[in-house]
C-alpha cells in the first residue's frame, strides 16, 4: 500500500481541483512512481493530507476507474489495474500562426506519434499576451508542451519568467532559437541569418547571371518574418559583390527590372511576380529570377517550377515527436537546403 503520494496543484489554474488530482495519479503512474497492483491512499485519507473535500478526491477516484486505470474492491480500497494507460502521454502545442508550412510541422509531430499521445493544439498569433493566457490555463495536465516562440514584441524577462512555471524536462521549442534561454529539454531550429546565407551560398552559381539581387521581405504584416533573414541577404550580397534592394511587397503593376532575381517570402508576392513576369516582355531564368522561401508542392509545378530555400518542415515535427518517444534532449539545427529549379 502507498501511505502517501506527492500530487501536483495550481491554484491559479482554472483546472478543477478533481481533474489536478487524475492528472497528478496518472502521471505517477505513467513514470513508474505508482505501480501496477498497489492500493493507493484512502478517499479519507488523500482529504486530509492535501486539505480537500471528500466529494472532490471521490469525484477524481470515480474517473480514474471509469477510465479503467483504478479498481475498487469492496471493504479493501482502491488498486492499481492499468499501469499503462491507452494514452501515455498529453500534449500541449502552440503555434504562432496557422500556415501549410506549420501543418506540415504539426501533422509529421502527430503521425510519429501514433497512438502514445493525445495532443491540443493553440495558436496565439504571435501576441505573447495571448501565448501567456493560454499557458497559465494549462500548467498542470501535461506531460510535455511545445511551443513556437514568435512573436511581434518579445521580452526575454517575460517569457522566462513564465517558462518558470513549467517543468523545463517538459518544454520542447520548434522554429526559433532564444539565446540565453536554456529552461527546455529539446529545440529543434532554424537559424535564419546562416541558413539563407549558406543557402545563397549554394545557389550563388545560378545567381550570377543577375546583377542584382532583390529581397521582398514583408513589413507591418500581422505575422512577423524574422529580421535576420534581412541580415543574412545583406551580408550574402556584401561579401560576394552583388547589387542589393530591399522591397516590402511586389503589387500587381509592380515594375520588373532587366537582370534581377528576386528572393519572395509570401506567396501573395510569389503570384503577383509570376504575373508581373508573364506580362512583360522578360524571360524567366533569363533576364529575370525568382527564388522563393519555403517548399511547396504547387511551387514544384509553378511556372514549370520555382527555385526554393527552405528548411524540412517535416523533419522539425518528427524530430520534436522523437524527442518525447524517446526521451531525448535534443538541441539541433533543422535541415536547410536550396532546390533547384526552372526560375533560376
Amino acid at each position: 500500500m502507498i501511505d502517501f503520494f506527492n500530487l501536483e496543484f495550481n491554484d491559479t489554474n482554472n483546472t478543477p481541483k478533481y481533474k489536478q488530482i487524475v492528472e497528478s495519479i496518472s502521471q505517477l503512474i505513467q513514470s513508474g512512481n505508482i505501480k501496477y497492483g498497489q492500493k493507493l491512499p484512502s478517499i479519507n485519507q488523500v482529504s486530509f493530507d492535501y486539505y480537500i473535500s471528500r466529494d472532490t478526491v471521490e469525484k477524481a477516484y470515480a474517473v480514474l476507474k471509469e477510465t479503467g486505470v483504478i479498481e475498487s474492491v469492496k471493504g479493501r480500497g482502491h488498486f492499481v489495474v492499468n499501469a499503462k494507460p491507452k494514452t501515455q502521454n498529453r500534449v500541449l502545442v502552440v503555434f504562432n500562426k496557422l500556415s501549410s508550412y506549420k501543418k506540415e510541422i504539426f501533422n509529421a509531430f502527430c503521425e510519429t506519434l501514433g497512438d502514445s499521445a493525445s495532443v491540443y493544439f493553440h495558436v496565439h498569433h504571435c501576441e505573447f499576451d495571448n501565448f501567456k493566457k493560454i499557458i497559465e490555463e494549462n500548467l498542470t495536465g501535461y506531460n510535455y508542451y511545445v511551443f513556437m516562440p514568435h512573436f511581434n514584441d518579445f521580452s526575454f524577462n517575460k517569457f522566462n519568467n513564465l517558462m518558470q512555471k513549467i517543468n523545463k524536462e517538459k518544454i520542447i521549442l520548434l522554429d526559433d532559437f532564444i539565446p540565453n534561454f536554456t529552461h527546455y529539454n529539446s529545440c529543434i531550429y532554424q537559424d535564419f541569418k546562416d541558413d539563407l546565407l549558406s543557402s545563397l551560398n549554394e545557389a550563388k552559381e545560378y545567381l550570377i547571371k543577375y546583377e542584382t539581387l532583390c529581397l521582398v521581405f514583408p513589413k507591418g504584416f500581422n505575422y512577423p518574418y524574422p529580421k535576420a533573414i534581412v541580415q543574412g541577404f545583406m551580408f550574402f550580397c556584401s561579401i560576394n559583390g552583388f547589387k542589393s534592394e530591399l522591397i516590402h511587397q511586389i503589387s500587381s503593376d509592380h515594375k520588373l527590372k532587366k537582370n534581377m532575381a528576386y528572393i519572395v517570402i509570401k506567396e501573395s508576392d510569389l503570384v503577383n511576380l509570376i504575373k508581373n513576369i508573364r506580362l512583360s516582355k522578360l524571360e524567366l531564368a533569363k533576364e529575370v529570377g525568382v527564388l522563393s522561401y519555403n517548399d511547396t508542392p504547387l511551387k514544384e509545378i509553378l511556372s514549370e517550377g520555382i527555385s526554393v530555400i527552405s528548411t524540412d518542415f517535416k523533419a522539425m515535427g518528427k524530430l520534436a515527436a522523437v524527442s518525447i518517444l524517446e526521451k531525448k534532449n535534443i538541441l539541433q539545427k533543422n535541415k536547410f537546403r536550396f532546390i533547384k529549379r526552372n526560375s533560376l
